[in-house]
């Protein structure tokens, strides 16, 4: 019997409901089944309902009520579909009241009967001195926060949060963060899983599998930076590369919602949205209890959250090495103090290390001698200036084979970034920006290894904690500002990470026992009429021969 006929036949089914339901219903009777559920008319009581609609003037209401507010969109050539991947889409701020100017100007054009949704999606988009895009419908506001109780800083949006109410089935909800998903064209999102329970308010199209349809949707590596969506084109599926999504459709259920509708996405249901033009949704999320209700029909989600978080575990293993770590270099490291750094320092007025600065001064001497040992082994130090490293377009760089090292004690460069406070490193790369560009570059696409590429990114985002938002942009744009190839610059960062989670996860699938490991995952399957779990958890180049 296959996979498709069996299962997908006794999967639960999302339900409808026409009457709101009360707190204690929603907990006993709702959300622990882990399946979908729509709420008709949950929200038409909302201020948010009546005053953003985009026919009755909504788009001068919020231009007004929240357009001196500074957003951060997604952007994307890709478009309409807008995926997850961060290789596949830019971050970008923008005013709110430029993105309305967006949805006003397509809102025009189809009360005059134009075609404002673009037949091509393929241009270059630019920005013009203006500061508008070229191609506004390649922007999406996805996420934008209204409340978020981990971050107060990132919230974005929270003149809005009198407009939009809790529903009352939620009130006894602990909710971590309420956001803004609003597009000018039509859009589609990436089919992906969210780690938490989701409540989606006011939205067009839908379609749903549950997390026993895994399998079929072939989703991203754990280890990988977007490990909840999938890889799936779903409008032109490649069945030679991806044979079992064959079978995704008989998991599915389609839904659409209408304007006052609200959705529950349970934790792991993945989720793909189709939007009409000028789509204007609010979602809830908050935390569930995992250890409650576990049915079965959540098991592939639950394997998956599972390996990240033993993943994730063993690196802050292999990497908090306090014997390592208290060997500083040159001094006390306390000379860095961690506290926030205040806004307007000019950072290019850092890039010149002075003598005082021991710590720095050591580490950006010693950081230069051990690239210029890997890029030009035999040659002394002082005989090639660091500065013209060679990194691509010659003989010699060709011959360089990246590190391919995951011990922060066997690499010498990772374990000097480690022992560097953020503000000290911070230092030395603006110094290395400065004096030493080339080396930098030979640094981050020749040298970093792969654990040498999750200290940096860690490091980074230490960094980002302690220093203001526009000391943070100036940062980057000079640290990139030294690539030719900026892109690249960022693959490598992200494909080292990502090798480094990578080989942890195989290592703990391993050291969890592989023969019963195997069987266990074998005898489900077997079940189910599965003769091979290839990709199963994994993507599809992670096989068991």
């Amino acid at each position: 019997m296959s996979l498709s006929s069996s299962s997908a036949a006794s999967l639960p089914r999302m339900r409808m409901f026409d009457k709101i339901p009360s707190a204690e219903e929603f907990i006993s009777e709702i959300e622990p089944l882990n399946v979908p559920a729509v709420f008709s008319g949950c929200i038409k009581n909302w201020k948010a309902f009546s005053q953003w609609n985009p026919s009755n003037g909504g788009l001068d209401y919020l231009q007004e009520k929240a357009g001196s507010s500074t957003v951060e969109a997604m952007l994307s050539q890709q478009a309409p579909v807008f995926y997850g991947d961060i290789r596949s889409h830019e971050r970008v701020s923008l005013p709110f009241s430029t993105f309305i100017g967006y949805c006003k100007d397509n809102l025009c054009d189809r009360c005059d009967g134009e075609d404002s949704f673009l037949e091509s999606k393929k241009h270059t988009l630019t920005e013009s001195h203006t500061g508008q895009f070229e191609f506004p419908e390649q922007i999406y506001l996805a996420q934008v926060p209204i409340l978020n109780i981990e971050c107060t800083e990132k919230v974005q949006l929270e003149c809005l949060r009198e407009d939009v109410e809790m529903p009352p089935f939620l009130e006894s909800k602990t909710i971590s963060s309420i956001n803004l998903w609003m597009n000018s064209a039509q859009s589609r999102s990436s089919t992906h899983y969210d780690p938490h329970h989701n409540l989606l308010c006011i939205v067009s199209g839908f379609v749903l599998w549950p997390p026993s349809a895994c399998p079929f949707l072939y989703p991203r590596p754990i280890y990988g930076e977007a490990s909840n969506h999938s890889t799936l084109d779903l409008d032109e599926p490649n069945f030679c590369a991806h044979p079992r999504a064959e079978h995704s459709d008989e998991y599915s259920q389609k839904i659409i919602l209408h304007g006052g509708d609200a959705l529950f996405i349970p934790e792991g249901w993945y989720h793909q949205v189709d939007s009409e033009t000028l789509t204007i949704a609010v979602n809830f999320w908050w935390r569930s209890d995992m250890m409650s209700g576990l049915s079965d029909h959540m098991d592939s989600y639950y394997l998956r959250r599972i390996l990240r978080r033993l993943i994730d575990k063993e690196m802050n293993q292999l990497l908090h090495l306090p014997s390592l770590v208290d060997d500083k270099i040159d001094g006390n490291q306390s000379d860095q103090p961690n506290t926030r750094v205040p806004g307007g320092v000019q950072l290019r007025q850092m890039s010149v290390l002075h003598e005082t600065d021991q710590l720095a001064v050591s580490a950006l001497q010693k950081l230069v001698s051990l690239v210029h040992e890997r890029v030009n082994p035999n040659q002394p130090v002082n005989s090639t200036p660091a500065n013209n490293l060679a990194v691509e377009g010659k003989d010699e760089s060709n011959e360089i084979m990246k590190p391919d090292l995951f011990n922060l004690k066997d690499d010498p460069v990772a374990l000097l970034l480690w022992t560097l406070q953020p503000l000290a490193l911070r230092c030395v790369l603006l110094a290395m920006a400065h004096n030493f560009p080339r080396t930098l570059e030979a640094l981050i696409l020749l040298v970093l290894s792969p654990v040498g590429a999750e200290v940096l990114t860690r490091k980074f985002e230490e960094m980002d904690q302690l220093i203001g938002e526009e000391d943070r942009s100036q940062f980057f744009q000079i640290f990139y500002g030294v690539f030719d190839n900026q892109i690249a610059a960022m693959d490598a960062l992200l494909n080292g990470k990502e090798s480094f989670a990578r080989q942890i996860c195989v290592t703990k699938v391993r050291d969890y026992g592989e023969v019963s490991f195997t069987a266990v995952l074998s005898s489900r399957l077997k079940r189910k009429g599965m003769k091979k779990w290839s990709g199963f958890i994994f993507d599809s180049g992670w096989k068991k021969k």
